[in-house]
C-alpha cells in the first residue's frame, strides 16, 4: 500500500510565491494554495493540512492574526505553522516564536532548505503524535485496570453483606442517569462546577469501601441491629475516609479520590440533617453526595438483603418520594420521578 501523503497549505498574498511554493512542494506532498489568510480560515473549516506555511505581510489578516485564530481553535491549533518571511532580525522571528510558529523560513527561500525544513517538523509532528497516541492508549489500559481492581475489591465487599456485587455496577449507572439529567437542569447545573462526570461515576464504586473494617457478624447479621451494632455499622464510613486519605497521599492522585471521598463521606447524610456522620442538610451536603444517598437508597430498595425481601420498582420509588424534603433532596427526587424508567431498566438489567 503507497504511503499517504502528507498535504501542505501555502498562504501568500503574491501569487508568484504561491506558485514557486507549489512547483517546489508538490512531487511530494499535496499542496493547498491560499492567497489570504481570510481564504485560509475558510478553507480550514473543511480540511486540515499536516504543516502550514504562513506569510507574514498579507492585507486584511497578516500572519500573526491568522496564527491567533489558529491557535485559539481547537481542530486547528496543533497544526504546525511555519513562517515565509522577507523580515529581517531576530526580534521578528521572536515575536512569531512566541504567538505559536515552530520555524522561520525567509524568502526568497532555497527550495532544498525549505523541503528539508518541512520534512524536519513534520517528522517531528507526527513523531509527538505517536507518543501521544502510545501515552493514551497506556493511559486508557492502566485506567481500565485500576477500573477493574477497584470493582473487584468493591463487589468482594458487598459480598460480605449478602449482596453478589451488582450493587456496584448498579449504583454507578443510577448516579450516571441522575448527573446527566441534573446537567439539563438550570437550578442544578451550577453545583456540577467544572466536574469530571466521568471521573465521579467512576469514583462511585467506593462508597461502601469501608465495609471491609466491619465485622462479619454486624455486617451480615440477619436480624435488627443493636444500638451498638448500628454505631459499629455507621464506622464504615469514617474507616472508608481514612482509607482513601491514605491513598491520596501515597498516589497524589487528587481529583478521583476527593470524588471518592464525597461518595463515602456523604451517602448517608439527610436533606433534614438527620444523616450521620456530621449531621449536615441541604446544600451543605455535596451534590454527588446526595445524588449517591438516592442510588444507593434506591438500589438498597429493589435488592434483596438477609434480612428483607425486594420491594419492587413503585414501591421503591414511592418511599424515596414520601422521603423528599426529610431524606432526601426534594429537588433530585423531582428528576429521579422523571427518570424512574430509565432506573427500573437498570435494575432488571443488571441482575444480583
Amino acid at each position: 500500500m503507497a504511503e499517504s501523503r502528507s498535504t501542505i497549505m501555502v498562504v501568500d498574498d503574491n501569487i508568484i510565491n504561491l506558485l514557486v511554493a507549489e512547483e517546489a512542494l508538490s512531487e511530494e506532498y499535496d499542496v493547498i494554495i491560499a492567497e489570504s489568510g481570510k481564504k485560509a480560515l475558510g478553507l480550514l473549516r473543511t480540511i486540515k493540512p499536516t504543516l502550514i506555511l504562513l506569510d507574514i505581510f498579507m492585507p486584511e489578516l497578516d500572519g500573526y492574526e491568522v496564527i491567533k485564530i489558529l491557535k485559539s481553535t481547537p481542530s486547528t491549533r496543533d497544526i504546525p505553522v511555519i513562517f515565509l518571511t522577507s523580515l529581517d532580525g531576530q526580534g521578528n522571528e521572536l515575536v512569531g516564536l512566541r504567538k505559536g510558529a515552530v520555524d522561520y523560513i525567509a524568502k526568497p527561500f532555497s527550495v532544498p532548505l525549505l523541503l528539508q525544513r518541512i520534512k524536519l517538523h513534520i517528522d517531528l509532528y507526527n513523531h509527538t503524535n505517536h507518543l501521544e497516541m502510545l501515552v493514551a492508549e497506556k493511559t486508557r489500559v492502566i485506567k481500565e485496570l485500576q477500573s477493574a481492581i477497584m470493582q473487584t475489591i468493591t463487589e468482594l465487599i458487598e459480598r460480605r453483606d449478602g449482596s453478589t456485587g451488582g450493587h456496584v455496577v448498579r449504583t454507578q449507572l443510577f448516579v450516571e442517569a441522575m448527573l446527566n439529567a441534573v446537567d439539563k437542569e438550570p437550578e442544578l447545573r451550577e453545583e456540577l462546577g467544572d466536574m469530571d462526570l466521568g471521573m465521579a461515576v467512576e469514583a462511585t464504586q467506593l462508597h461502601d469501601v469501608g465495609k471491609i473494617g466491619i465485622p462479619d457478624s454486624i455486617l451480615i447479621k440477619p436480624g435488627r441491629l443493636t444500638d451498638e451494632e448500628y454505631a459499629m455499622m455507621k464506622m464504615h464510613v469514617a474507616i472508608g475516609e481514612e482509607a482513601i486519605h491514605k491513598a491520596t497521599v501515597m498516589t497524589g492522585e487528587m481529583d478521583f479520590f476527593q470524588y471518592a471521598a464525597i461518595c463515602i463521606a456523604y451517602h448517608h447524610e439527610k436533606w433534614d440533617g438527620t444523616g450521620y456522620p456530621r449531621k449536615i442538610k441541604g446544600r451543605e451536603i455535596p451534590l454527588l453526595g446526595r445524588v449517591m444517598a438516592i442510588a444507593d437508597v434506591y438500589d438498597a430498595l429493589v435488592s434483596s438483603r438477609p434480612y428483607k425481601r425486594p420491594f419492587t420498582h413503585n414501591q421503591s420509588i414511592s418511599i424515596i418520594a414520601n422521603g423528599a424534603n426529610q431524606h432526601f433532596d426534594p429537588n433530585l427526587v423531582s428528576i429521579l420521578l422523571r427518570i424512574e424508567d430509565e432506573f427500573s431498566r437498570i435494575s432488571r438489567s443488571v441482575s444480583e
